[in-house]
């Protein structure tokens, strides 16, 4: 019988946040949208079309009218959702696979 050498995958979901905030708000699927820190305090993630404008930890009172000028959608974090939304994602991973590892959220 022949073996097989282990396959190892690496999955990213990119820009997860933001991806997780426009699942229930289909309207924002071409809105470059970032999403705050606990008390909204800085920009902890971007959409990809976000990202041009907006430095990642950049301090919220100091890019309102930045977002603003450029139509960005904010959002404050909602780690309940994004935690709900990695474990439908990881559930589906681990329904395809004989193993699995999570790094992260």
């Amino acid at each position: 019988m022949e073996k097989h050498e282990p396959v190892f995958a690496l999955i990213d979901c990119n820009c997860f946040y933001a991806s997780c905030e426009r699942v229930f708000r289909p309207d924002l699927e071409k809105t470059p949208i970032v999403v705050l820190s606990n008390n909204d305090g800085c920009v902890i993630a971007r959409s990809y079309d976000a990202k041009p404008f907006v430095k990642m930890g950049a301090p919220y009172f100091q890019i309102k009218e930045v977002l603003r000028r450029n139509g960005i959608k904010v959002f404050s974090s909602n780690y309940a959702l994004y935690g709900d939304m990695s474990e439908r994602v990881m559930s589906i991973i681990e329904s395809m696979v004989p193993a699995s590892e999570v790094y992260s959220i």
